[in-house]
C-alpha cells in the first residue's frame, strides 16, 4: 500500500470545508502499513495541524478522525477498513435516594458477604470504562487509582454524569462504619473516562480504554454500556483484550428483548449479563436468552453517587458491576484462571431463576456456588 499517498489523501479530505462530516475508524491490514503511516503522521503534523486531531488506536492498527459524509477509501481497498465511530449510550435510569448503611440487598443476594472471610479482591485490577468516579467519595477513596481520562488527558477521569461512580461503588465501594460495602471491597478501581456528562461515548474512545487497560494489566473491564450494531473495530480490540488474559463483563441491554442483546456483550468473548429483582426473577426491562451468560441483581439498586451522595439506579449496567465484583472475589481466591475458565464456572455454578417460564440454561450468580466450582 502506498503510505504516503494516503496520507495526503487524508490531509486533504479532512481539510475539505462546507462539507458534513462524521467520525470515522479506519483500521490498516497490514501491520508495517500501520507503523508506516503514524511514522509519516508524526513527521507531518507539524505542517498539518489538521493531523493532530487524528486518534491513534495501537491495540487494532486504527485511527479515528472526521471525514465528509461521502468519504470513501476505494483508491486504497484492500490495505484499510473503514466504518462509522458510533455512539455508544451506558444502559440505566436514577433517582436519589438518602443513604441506607451497610450491604445493599444485591450485594446480599449473591451470598458476597459469606464470602470476605477467604476473598475480599485484594489486589485485583479492574478497569471501569465509563463516565469517571467521584474521587472525593468517602465510600471509594481506598479503592481508586488514578485512571485515565480519555476525553481530557491533562484531568484526572472526574464523573460529571454518576454513572460510573454508581458502578464503582457497587464493585468496591469499602466504608463500612459509615457508608456501603461493595463486592469486592479490597479490589482496586482504575477508572478510564470514554463517556461524557450525557453517557455517550464513540466507539473510538471505548477502544483506547481497553488499550489502555490491556496495558495496564488489569484482570477485568467491566463495560455497562452497549448499542444495537456491531463494530469490527471494537471485536478486534476486545478480542485482543481476550488473548491477553483480560475478562471483559459487558451489560445486555434493557429493551425487555427475548432474542437479542446489545453489543459488546452479544460478542462470545465477553460475560454478558442480564437483570433480576430482588424476588429473583429475571427483571422485566433486562434483555434475556441464549446471548446471556449470567444473571445478577439490577433492579433498584443503591449505590455511590456525586458529591458524596447515593443514588439507586436499575439497569443491567448495574448487574453487571455485580458480576465484575464477583469475579474479583474469585480472582484474589484463585489467581491465574482464563476468560474462558471464568465462564464456565460462572455457567455452572449459578442459582436457578425463580419462574416457570426461566431458562434452565442460565441462572443467578451465587458467589459461594462460584467459589465452589473453582475448586472442582
Amino acid at each position: 500500500m502506498d503510505i504516503t499517498a494516503f496520507l495526503h489523501w487524508l490531509k486533504d479530505t479532512m481539510a475539505c470545508t462546507g462539507q458534513t462530516t462524521k467520525n470515522r475508524i479506519i483500521r490498516f491490514q497490514q501491520q508495517g502499513d500501520y507503523r508506516r503511516f503514524l511514522q509519516e503522521m508524526s513527521e507531518e503534523s507539524t505542517a498539518s495541524p489538521e493531523l493532530k486531531s487524528v486518534k491513534q488506536m495501537r491495540i487494532i492498527r486504527a485511527i479515528s478522525c472526521q471525514l465528509p459524509v461521502e468519504a470513501t477509501l476505494s483508491g486504497f481497498s484492500g490495505g484499510v477498513w473503514i466504518e462509522n465511530d458510533r455512539r455508544v449510550t451506558v444502559h440505566t435510569a436514577a433517582k436519589t435516594m438518602p443513604l441506607e448503611k451497610g450491604i445493599p440487598w444485591g450485594v446480599q443476594q449473591i451470598k458476597a458477604p459469606l464470602a470476605w472471610s477467604s476473598t475480599t479482591g485484594h489486589r485485583i485490577k479492574i478497569g471501569v470504562i465509563d463516565t469517571g468516579v467521584d474521587f472525593s467519595h468517602p465510600d471509594l477513596r481506598q479503592s481508586l487509582s488514578r485512571g485515565i481520562n480519555l476525553l481530557n488527558r491533562s484531568m484526572l477521569p472526574h464523573d460529571d454524569n454518576g454513572h460510573g461512580t454508581h458502578i464503582t461503588g457497587t464493585i468496591a465501594a469499602a466504608n463500612q462504619m459509615h457508608g456501603m460495602i461493595g463486592i469486592a471491597p479490597r479490589a482496586q478501581i482504575l477508572p478510564v473516562k470514554a463517556f461524557d456528562h450525557n453517557g455517550s461515548a464513540f466507539v473510538s474512545d471505548i477502544i483506547l480504554g481497553i488499550d489502555w487497560c490491556v496495558r495496564n494489566r488489569v484482570h477485568i473491564i467491566n463495560m455497562s454500556f452497549g448499542m444495537k450494531t456491531r463494530s469490527k473495530a471494537l471485536l478486534n480490540a476486545i478480542n485482543n483484550a481476550y488473548n491477553a488474559g483480560v475478562i471483559v463483563v459487558a451489560s445486555s441491554g434493557n429493551d425487555g428483548k427475548r432474542r437479542s442483546v446489545d453489543y459488546p456483550a452479544r460478542y462470545p468473548q465477553t460475560i454478558s449479563v442480564g437483570a433480576t429483582n430482588k424476588l429473583r426473577r429475571i427483571a422485566p426491562f433486562s434483555n434475556r436468552g441464549t446471548f446471556i451468560d449470567i444473571y445478577a441483581p439490577g433492579d433498584k439498586i443503591f449505590s455511590a453517587w456525586l458529591r458524596g451522595k447515593y443514588h439507586e439506579m436499575s439497569g443491567t449496567s448495574m448487574a453487571t458491576s455485580h458480576v465484575s465484583g464477583a469475579i474479583a472475589l474469585l480472582l484474589a481466591y484463585k489467581p491465574g484462571l482464563t476468560p474462558a475458565e471464568i465462564k464456565a464456572i460462572l455457567k455452572k455454578s449459578y442459582l436457578p431463576l425463580r419462574s416457570t417460564k426461566a431458562p434452565r440454561y442460565t441462572g443467578e450468580l451465587d458467589v459461594m456456588k462460584m467459589l465452589g466450582a473453582a475448586e472442582r
